[in-house]
């Protein structure tokens, strides 16, 4: 085989594998973006995506259960968000390392539950053998506006070395919800 035809081949290779590399970041860009929705851009997008099903479909509706089933999904998101006061106001999630049987996804969430914010960033670390999959919650940070009170302040930092996600929403609901109370009583007295 010719030198020339050789170096060309390998040219070529490498051209293929810059475009591979810029595509893939191009992608990883657009899911970064895509996950970063609030709740009425998602709701603009199923109003818009309903639209243009019926437009295509010749102006009829939704098959019945698809529709049954988006109406039931929306109340019970509801009825979660009333129950435990607390709304999400975004989230976003970045893949920084997938292999075969392991991932490893950072996570960013904000909200409020009754009247306090909060913003949680942690690290998602999946691990798949032949019979189950495993999730372990990593470097944990909980931002909230604790102000005076240093039992918030105990409280968070201990969820934040524990890493325990289910033990701060229960206790992230509750708190806050006498929180409110407690808010609402000294505003009546003042």
């Amino acid at each position: 085989m010719d030198s020339s035809l050789c170096q060309a081949y390998k040219d070529e290779i490498q051209s293929l594998e810059e475009e591979i590399r810029l595509l893939a970041e191009k992608y990883e860009d657009n899911q970064q973006e895509s996950i970063s929705f609030s709740d009425e851009e998602i709701l603009m997008s199923i109003n818009s995506f309903q639209k243009e099903f019926q437009k295509q479909s010749g102006g009829h509706e939704f098959p019945s259960d698809l529709k049954a089933q988006l109406e039931s999904l929306e109340t019970d998101l509801s009825f979660l968000m009333k129950f435990t006061g607390i709304q999400f106001t975004s989230h976003s999630k970045k893949t920084m390392e997938k292999t075969r049987n392991r991932t490893v996804q950072k996570h960013r969430l904000s909200g409020n539950c009754h009247s306090l914010s909060f913003e949680l960033e942690f690290q998602l670390l999946e691990t798949q053998t032949k019979d189950s999959v495993s999730a372990v919650i990593t470097d944990l940070s909980i931002m909230m506006e604790s102000g005076e009170d240093s039992d918030l302040s105990k409280f968070v930092s201990s969820t934040e070395e524990h890493g325990n996600l289910l033990t701060f929403f229960r206790s992230l609901s509750s708190y806050a919800e006498w929180h409110e109370h407690r808010r609402c009583t000294f505003l009546h007295f003042k």
